[in-house]
């Protein structure tokens, strides 16, 4: 004779502790953001104004495999404005070497890559982006 064992609720309905975990994560991750570096703070909100312009269905920020090219060009997009905007202040900086440029576009590229990963995996509602 068979026995039949019956689930507790919760174990039959994992999901909302999986989504208890991932609004954990994204908390850390947003507390851990504000504590960039001034020039990374001002760049990320540079990134999310224009991810957020971005950022409807059929998006390359969307797609499975992202093209390089179309990421770094972006990034050269988004560095090239924040030069001009730099250059623009009139808080008497004096304007910064090639040497610091290069090390912005590598850091912009590592804040857009990793806004468009946070992107492509938040949830909305409690709802994973892929569903």
């Amino acid at each position: 004779m068979r026995e039949h064992r019956v689930l507790p609720f919760y174990m039959a309905y994992p999901l909302p502790m999986e989504f208890a975990d991932e609004d954990e994560m994204m908390r850390d991750l947003e507390y851990l953001q504000q504590l960039y570096p001034a020039d990374a703070k001002r760049y990320q909100k540079k990134i999310v104004s224009i991810l957020d312009k971005m950022d409807y269905e059929g998006s390359v920020i969307y797609d499975a495999y992202p093209d390089r090219w179309s990421l770094y060009r972006l990034a050269q997009t988004i560095t090239d404005m924040i030069r001009k905007e730099e250059e623009n202040r009139e808080d008497g900086e004096r304007t910064p070497s090639p040497e610091k440029w290069l090390e912005t576009g590598n850091m912009v590229q590592i804040l857009l890559f990793y806004e468009i990963y946070k992107r492509r995996h938040q949830t909305d509602r409690g709802i994973p982006r892929f569903f």
